[in-house]
């Protein structure tokens, strides 16, 4: 992939993103009436009108690319694909506390190539093109140096519901009694501790390829690893997430691939 258009079309997404916080945060600070959806999952207006806004601006630069949006799924086909969520974390949204984001990623033939992570009002962005590093807010991201399980590490576990039925809850039990601390930060938050290299590993049974498109290119442009629970390839069918440093993820992957 040519990287001058991925510095193009990174810089449109952040654009993009930056549109939808505009959006986001005049919604927040007069409150929005909630509706559920079929999948019983909230959505507002706000919702709607950010990934308008940030589909009005990805197709002024790329009209002939596909999207894949939250509210109003599959627009288009071809080698490009957009993944966007406008708000991620709605539930937190409608509530009043500022854990949620807005996620904008860049599939290419099946790919992920760039990723944008703005949370408007926890107040951080993250951004990351392959080839081209992560940054927070303009400063450089690195994942720490963990290399194995112990006194010091942190673990952060999101959505795990689905975990809790099979023998993997046994395997995510021994790595917690293995490490030091642990978090239950979810979202966008503990994708970014971890690209920072504040956190170790951060394990998920229960997620949408929506949620994790762009931290995925973050992640790993920050030096870390991000499969799913089985060590597989990032898919638009993907549900689950184990992601961190290279060395505490091959050794998580491991001790899963037991149960």
């Amino acid at each position: 992939m040519d990287a001058a258009f991925l510095d193009h079309a990174l810089a449109v997404a952040r654009d993009a993103a930056a549109a939808a916080a505009d959006v986001i945060r005049g919604y927040y600070e007069r409150g929005v009436a909630t509706e559920i959806k079929a999948d019983q999952t909230p959505v507002t207006i706000a919702d709607r009108e950010a990934e308008r806004v940030i589909k009005d601006v990805l197709r002024r630069a790329f009209p002939q690319h596909a999207f894949y949006g939250e509210e109003h799924g599959r627009e288009g086909e071809g080698e490009f694909l957009w993944l966007i969520d406008p708000i991620d974390g709605t539930k937190a949204f409608v509530r009043g506390y500022p854990m949620f984001s807005t996620q904008i990623a860049l599939m290419y033939q099946g790919s992920l190539v760039l990723g944008v992570s703005c949370a408007p009002i926890y107040g951080e962005s993250a951004w990351a093109r392959e080839g081209g590093g992560a940054f927070l807010d303009g400063k450089p991201l690195r994942v720490s140096a963990a290399l194995e399980f112990g006194a010091t590490t942190a673990i952060s576990i999101g959505n795990v519901k689905t975990l809790t039925r099979d023998a993997r809850w046994n395997i995510l039990g021994e790595l917690i009694r293995r490490s030091g601390r642990i978090r239950g930060y979810g979202d966008f938050l503990h994708y970014h501790l971890l690209a920072r290299g504040c956190i170790d590993l951060v394990v998920e049974s229960d997620v949408n390829i929506l949620d994790i498109a762009a931290l995925a290119v973050i992640l790993r442009e920050a030096g870390g690893t991000f499969t799913d629970l089985a060590g597989a390839e990032l898919t638009l069918e993907t549900t689950s997430v184990l992601a961190g440093t290279p060395e505490l993820h091959a050794q998580a992957l491991a001790m899963f691939a037991r149960a």
